[in-house]
């Protein structure tokens, strides 16, 4: 990926789109997904588009019981457990995988926490890097050999707006002189682009071919961990929390640019990435307000991905994919 591939492209479509408009005519009955939180929000509009579809749609989750509540309805889903906050448990759900399915043509990283209260995970992780970047992408290096198989696999990761907020903080990624709730989704979300830029650059002779998105501006349980107050004053939602922001997406709208990254021929050929409103983003200036749109340019660095990937290998033990 070079600075000048990451510019729109022209797409035919937009903001407004929805899932039913990026999939329309599309045939997908020849495709498996993994769509990790394939049971709500975005993941749940994700997960029923590529059903109707006819793609068969695995859907790892954390809480079993209610995802299978959730899909009961939706043909061709396979639900099984999986925390991605728990390395052990991602093997686990990705060695299943692998002996079940012979390829997988579809990752879509879609879980994801935001702005949490100070958890720490594993061996003292910082819970919102862990959870959203080390847990998707051990599954993506334990699940590569089954990408690599299909030849034509696309890889696609929900990054946010949010990672204007802050690069890597290389020198105390897991907060430990002190934690900033949203500092550490900035970092995890800059960590989910980057993740997507050297996997793209390991995978694209293997036709495994890797994207970052923003989804837009969603109310959905991404929000959980927010105080209804809080997002009174960001100006989201009123005191009787329904939305108010002009510019907020329908979970549909919100879930159109993954879907478009997944299946868009405009983007063979392509990976290494950032989207948003189903086009790649510019690189937006340094000081450029987070609202306004585009990717900050340390977020698709490839030097700087290429340091995160041996920071992610070495912490989680995940097998090194091979250039």
């Amino acid at each position: 990926m070079t600075s000048t591939d990451q510019q729109p492209l022209g797409s035919p479509f937009s903001a407004t789109s929805t899932c039913e408009d990026v999939l329309a005519g599309l045939d997908l009955s020849e495709k498996t997904a993994v769509v990790t939180g394939g049971y709500s929000g975005l993941g749940l509009e994700t997960t029923r588009a590529l059903a109707a579809a006819g793609a068969q749609v695995i859907v790892p989750a954390r809480r079993p019981g209610i995802a299978r509540a959730a899909l009961a309805e939706v043909e061709g889903c396979e639900v099984m457990p999986m925390d991605l906050a728990d390395l052990d448990s991602v093997r686990e759900a990705a060695a299943h995988i692998s002996g079940t399915r012979t390829r997988l043509d579809l990752l879509m990283a879609v879980a994801g926490v935001m702005a949490t209260p100070e958890r720490r995970v594993g061996p003292g992780w910082e819970g919102q890097l862990a959870t959203n970047h080390f847990g998707h992408f051990t599954l993506a290096c334990e699940l590569y050999p089954l990408l690599a198989a299909a030849g034509e696999a696309r890889v696609v990761v929900n990054s946010s707006a949010g990672h204007a907020l802050t690069d890597i903080r290389w020198h105390d990624p897991h907060f430990r002189a002190g934690y900033d709730k949203w500092l550490a989704y900035g970092q995890a979300k800059t960590a989910n682009t980057l993740f997507t830029v050297h996997l793209d650059a390991l995978g694209r002779n293997d036709g495994v071919r890797a994207f970052a998105l923003h989804p837009g501006k969603i109310i959905t349980g991404l929000q959980r961990e927010m105080t209804l107050q809080e997002q009174i004053d960001r100006g989201w939602v009123d005191e009787h929390g329904d939305v108010v922001g002009a510019d907020f997406k329908t979970p549909s709208q919100g879930a159109a640019t993954g879907l478009w990254a997944a299946t868009s021929s405009l983007l063979d050929g392509r990976g290494g990435l950032y989207l948003e409103d189903c086009d790649v983003a510019y690189v937006s200036a340094p000081d450029a307000p987070m609202d306004d749109g585009g990717v900050r340019e340390y977020a698709v660095n490839p030097d700087a991905a290429a340091r995160l990937w041996d920071l992610s290998v070495a912490a989680t033990g995940a097998t090194p994919i091979a250039p």
